[in-house]
């Protein structure tokens, strides 16, 4: 059995750990060559989940699908890490 303390502190690392990978991608990214390509696209995605309600996001098609399938995984999912029946 995992105690309380144990997982705040996970949680915190995690958030750590998560910030200096955002530092250290940024730091790397800025750093390379900054190339000016005019044919480059950028396509945007997501999904924000309130409750049981997935609300999606994007500005291309296929991110938009990507994103409608993420939140049906991500929702079947945490149904099934809080819906475990013991037998």
């Amino acid at each position: 059995m995992i105690k309380g303390e144990s997982l705040v502190f996970m949680g915190i690392v995690a958030v750590i750990i998560g910030m200096l990978l955002i530092f250290l991608g940024t730091m790397f990214l800025s750093s390379g060559k900054s190339e000016s390509n005019e044919n480059t696209k950028v396509s945007t995605g997501g999904v924000v989940l309130i409750g049981p309600i997935p609300i999606i996001f994007g500005n291309d098609k296929g991110m938009v699908t990507i994103a409608i399938v993420a939140a049906i995984v991500i929702m079947i999912i945490s149904y099934l890490l809080f819906y475990q029946r013991i037998i």
